[in-house]
């Protein structure tokens, strides 16, 4: 925290005064040239969003931020902040972040004009200097803009056409700051219009009371294209006074998206070293992701958050938990089964068109993870043949014959110990692991068991059933084993 001073020493300090954009533009020239990064955390950006970004600040434009929900829109927004000065002065007292140099308030002219070079500056930190308001339908010009205070007036004895009467909105407060509205064509349209001549002239219109304000705001606004047709819309003209619209998007490949998860997913240390994740079950997770955004019961308009898969990690990470609470080991691997318990960040997190809705949420979760497994496995094994000629052999044949004789059940609470043992006594399944990706590691390896497993049930050469417990495989042709 830095001391007060006068405006004489900052003076003699030979600080220079600047425009916050001005500022946000030097601090970003200052990092290219550094080679630093500018934007860190956002995984896929790179080459897309972020240039465009840099382009924008150079320019000196507003940003409107448009992409589908949980495409990091806030998170770019919110690093911004990065690029200001530490430490900015104002003219101590200042409602509105006044600078000595510039002043605009009436009581930053007259402390001014009163004080000279004595007067105090006080020093305001980058992290106070970002400012964000969620434009819902209740926000009014009040809460933006600002209003007339009549018990200052009346405290004050001054008519309302005095500028000291005036209660400052948020966006006057945030003058010389990064001000980020989310949301914007959940505003309403008469709303949207008060920005008109804050975005393009700094003028401030308060119940017909007229106020040269020219703040100096680097806006940045958010929004969903869905919402274009949908809740709201943009108006044309407020469109026209933002200077850079900014598409996002969603990871292209499971690599990126896995980084997002294992970055924004709040698992503790002491989680992280007793619960092995097998990297094949990450990429799983994101698989998961994947498939509901070409799924055809997922409404495609609404998009597909990456907050599913960083809710679905938690979960993941909870239920390998609640089981080494209640078996009593010190540690477990994730397991193919465990996946039953993301169904909750799935169906809270997906819109669904009507054929979706017609099957139910619960059902269109375990469709996707169906899809996720059938994709992996495709990956690593040979496809599964739908038609089987007698006396010909595939590379599932004698697991499938195995299933003929025994039966297998795995439990959700079973020790690790107990869990593979079981895996481990079907020897064509050892053998078929081996004979196609002897590389991976054992635990990849234990992971892509129950995946076999589950793609040849999703393939109908196995049943599978389950209760609240456990799973069962067995062969198609025994009939039902498993009974609730």
């Amino acid at each position: 925290m830095k001391n007060d001073t006068t405006f004489k020493e900052l003076k003699q300090s030979g600080y220079t005064d600047k425009t916050v954009n001005q500022e946000i533009q030097a601090n970003l020239i200052a990092k290219i040239k550094a080679k630093e990064p500018v934007f860190e955390g956002l995984y896929g950006y790179e080459d897309t969003v972020i240039p465009q970004l840099k382009k924008a600040i150079l320019a000196g434009h507003h940003i409107n931020l448009l992409g589908l929900r949980g495409q990091a829109k806030t998170r770019i927004a919110r690093s911004m902040i990065h690029l200001l000065d530490e430490y900015m002065p104002i003219v101590k007292g200042s409602e509105i972040n006044d600078s000595p140099f510039h002043p605009i308030s009436k009581f930053a002219r007259d402390l001014i004009a009163e004080l000279g070079d004595e007067t105090p500056i006080s020093w305001v930190h980058r992290s106070d200097r970002f400012f964000e308001k969620l434009a819902t339908p209740d926000v009014n010009v009040a809460d933006l803009i600002g209003d007339i205070d009549p018990i200052k007036a009346a405290t004050l004895k001054l008519p309302y056409s005095d500028e000291r009467v005036l209660h400052y909105g948020m966006i006057p407060r945030a003058n010389r700051s990064i001000f980020v509205l989310n949301e914007l064509p959940d505003l309403q349209a008469r709303i949207q219009v008060s920005l008109f001549n804050i975005l393009q002239e700094g003028d401030v219109q308060i119940r017909g009371f007229q106020l040269r304000m020219p703040l100096d705001i680097q806006f940045v606004f958010t929004a969903n294209p869905e919402d274009y047709t949908n809740r709201g819309s943009i108006v044309t003209p407020l469109k026209d006074r933002i200077g850079s619209q900014i598409f996002t998007h969603y990871p292209k490949t499971i690599e990126l998206a896995r980084q997002i998860t294992e970055q924004e997913a709040l698992i503790s240390e002491d989680d992280k070293a007793k619960i092995q994740v097998p990297d094949l079950a990450r990429n799983l997770l994101e698989e998961v992701a994947f498939a509901a955004r070409e799924s055809e019961y997922v409404d495609a308009k609404s998009g597909v958050s990456a907050r599913l898969t960083i809710s679905a990690m938690e979960n993941l990470i909870a239920a390998a938990k609640l089981r080494l609470l209640e078996s009593g080991s010190e540690k477990t691997n994730i397991r193919l089964i465990d996946f039953m318990s993301i169904i909750p960040s799935i169906t809270g997190k997906i819109e669904l068109v009507y054929e979706g809705e017609q099957e139910g949420a619960d059902f269109v979760a375990k469709i996707l993870i169906d899809d996720a497994v059938m994709t992996q496995f495709e990956s690593l094994f040979p496809r599964i043949p739908k038609l089987e000629k007698e006396g010909l052999k595939n590379a599932y044949t004698d697991l499938i014959q195995w299933f003929n004789k025994n039966q297998l059940e795995l439990n959700y609470a079973d020790t690790d110990e107990e869990f593979y043992q079981k895996l481990n006594s079907i020897k064509p399944l050892t053998t078929l692991i081996e004979d196609n990706i002897p590389e991976l590691d054992e635990a990849d390896k234990n992971f892509c068991k129950e995946l076999v497993l589950w793609a040849l049930t999703i393939s109908k050469k196995l049943d599978k059933s389950e209760n609240a417990s456990a799973f069962s495989f067995e062969s198609t042709g025994i009939g039902q084993f498993f009974r609730n």
